[in-house]
């Protein structure tokens, strides 16, 4: 056995040595994970919620924010407009904000394929770098007799959005990866809640920057004649917000840049046991990484490399474990549902203009100030009503409930809201549209905005886990665009001036369909409360979830085949 000690000192440990005297690769990665899965809470767990949640925190404010900027934009380039001047478009509306969900597409695949073959580290900071240059860029974009100001935002936003795109993977998997079984739901619903706190981030701005030129747009009574002061004012307004959303990234992207890479990884994918379990060790004493011997390391990885269990990743043993319907069935569930969840969830955003109106804050002031300030306030109201206590329900409760109860009420109580709202819409009345909204926002983010999210960072091989959290990821932005583009104009087909969107009771009943067959996609996917993601990818034979397949791949047989053989070989002794 070797020494513990050797290679190392007092002051400088050689975590590598701690297995040292474990000759079986395969048991050297089991105890490694298990310190991980089993540690009890600390700051180094604070410290990885904190670096992968500041990067959802601008996601969210930037997509958020888009939408009361839209309504700048408008003052500041459409004031010549010959049917309602001071107001974009509606064309060029769905445009911008469907920019950020094309983009945001690509990132996800993108990303979540390059997370898998690099390696999480190395892609982990750049996406965060993407989205701090879009959104700078944006803040410094104009209109020019060659490209419209819509063109300009729309390319920016296109990029800024595979940047968000990014962060959905690597975010979920490297706190998932990180975090001890026990609470790593609790510590993926974080990263995920300061989504919500983006959003209310985006509304203090705005009315941070609508108190800074109350005087200049008070001079402008409304939209269509707000000039001078009024425009120059609303003009900076836009830009800050925008340029606003650049400095928590900021903060964070050098933590993104220095974070080590994920043990698992460096086990199952790079197939280096020395490295991996050095990392172990060096993570749990608040280090960045372990520095093994370099000479055993390489030695380790030619002698360990034939012992792995684990089987390489490639294109043809992703298709043979996901073309078994016992694993494809997960990545249809998880991508099934996302789709349809977002499907209704950004149709949620259709109600807006008609829930401030029932709270008295639907932007008719007495001029140009009064509509932001009212605007402003309201957004901050509905955001605290229902989204930030529903992600923090979930925080709380979703390593005890667990996901997929939580998922599945969620789908059940939006389908009879949305019914509610759809059927009923000309009899609830404003008051039972406000509570029908507020209830709604809440059982999306205590329901499956955080579990969709959560659950697909857990339930795949480590050598997939990206990949297939950026194919469900992408499956609910293109369920997203679906919902902005072909369902949400269908509310104002046959609109008239005392009726803006007469079909939106029709529209609500689509989106009360959609949750209904989330219902069923929820179905097919696991239950992964306090279990490793080991046994939730089926590497751990003699558990329900064992790939038999494995055997193939490992010199260590299924424990009840090799009780069997014994068996055999007993009686033929005899």
């Amino acid at each position: 056995m070797a020494a513990r000690t050797a290679g190392g000192n007092a002051a400088f440990h050689n975590f590598h040595n701690d297995y040292a005297h474990i000759a079986d690769p395969n048991e050297r990665r089991r105890l490694a994970l298990a310190e991980i899965d089993k540690a009890p809470f600390g700051w180094y767990h604070v410290r990885a919620i904190a670096v992968a949640g500041i990067g959802f925190f601008t996601d969210a404010y930037d997509i958020f924010a888009i939408g009361l900027v839209t309504t700048l934009l408008g003052v500041v380039y459409w004031q010549d407009s010959k049917s309602k001047p001071g107001s974009i478009p509606s064309h060029s509306d769905t445009a911008i904000k469907v920019a950020t969900s094309g983009g945001t597409v690509i990132g996800q695949l993108g990303f979540g394929f390059l997370a898998d073959v690099v390696g999480r580290k190395k892609m982990y900071g750049l996406e965060l770098i993407l989205i701090i240059f879009a959104t700078l860029a944006q803040a410094l974009s104009s209109d020019s007799n060659a490209i419209s100001i819509v063109g300009v935002i729309i390319f920016w936003r296109v990029l800024m959005g595979v940047g968000i795109g990014g962060d959905y993977p690597l975010s979920s998997i490297i706190t998932s990866e990180f975090a001890t079984t026990k609470w790593r739901g609790a510590m993926m619903g974080s990263v995920f809640a300061m989504q919500g706190l983006g959003q209310f981030g985006a509304g203090v701005i705005s009315l941070i920057v609508t108190a800074g030129f109350k005087e200049s747009l008070k001079t402008g009574k409304s939209y269509g004649s707000c000039t001078g002061p009024c425009i120059l004012a609303v003009d900076k307004m836009w830009r800050v917000i925008i340029g606003f959303g650049a400095v928590p990234g900021c903060i964070a992207l050098y933590y993104r840049l220095t974070i080590p890479e994920t043990p698992r990884y460096t086990f199952d994918v790079s197939r280096d046991i020395v490295k991996g379990g050095s990392d172990i060790k060096a993570y749990l004493d608040g280090k960045p990484q372990g520095h093994p011997d370099e000479v055993a390391r390489v030695a380790g990885m030619r002698d360990n490399a034939t012992q792995i269990e684990i089987p390489k990743a490639s294109f043809s043993d992703f298709w043979s474990h996901y073309g078994t319907w016992k694993y494809g069935k997960i990545l249809l569930g998880t991508a099934g549902s996302w789709f349809f969840l977002d499907v209704a969830f950004y149709g949620v955003g259709l109600n807006n203009a008609t829930i401030l109106t029932a709270i008295g804050y639907a932007g008719k002031g007495a001029n140009v100030y009064e509509d932001f300030y009212q605007v402003s306030v309201g957004n901050l109201i509905l955001v605290c009503a229902g989204a930030i206590p529903g992600y923090w329900v979930t925080v709380a409760t979703v390593d005890t409930i667990g996901r997929k109860p939580i998922q599945l009420m969620g789908f059940s109580v939006l389908t009879v809201l949305f019914c509610i709202m759809g059927f009923g819409y000309h009899k609830i009345g404003e008051k039972g549209l406000l509570a029908c909204y507020i209830l709604a926002s809440f059982f999306f983010n205590f329901g499956p905005n955080a579990t969709t999210f959560i659950v697909p960072g857990e339930c795949f091989p480590t050598r997939y886990r990206s990949t297939s959290h950026g194919i469900s990821a992408a499956s609910g932005k293109i369920g997203s665009i679906i919902a902005q583009v072909l369902i949400g104009p269908l509310r104002v087909r046959g609109a008239t001036k005392t009726n803006a969107s007469p079909w939106l009771n029709h529209v609500m009943e689509i989106y009360a369909l959609f949750m209904f067959l989330g219902i069923f996609t929820t179905l097919l996917i696991p239950e992964t409360k306090r279990l490793t993601l080991e046994q939730l990818a089926g590497e751990v034979p003699g558990t329900p979830q064992y790939d038999p397949r494995l055997a193939r791949h490992s010199n260590v047989s299924d424990p009840l085949e090799e009780e069997h053989h014994i068996r055999e070989k007993g009686e033929q002794a005899v």
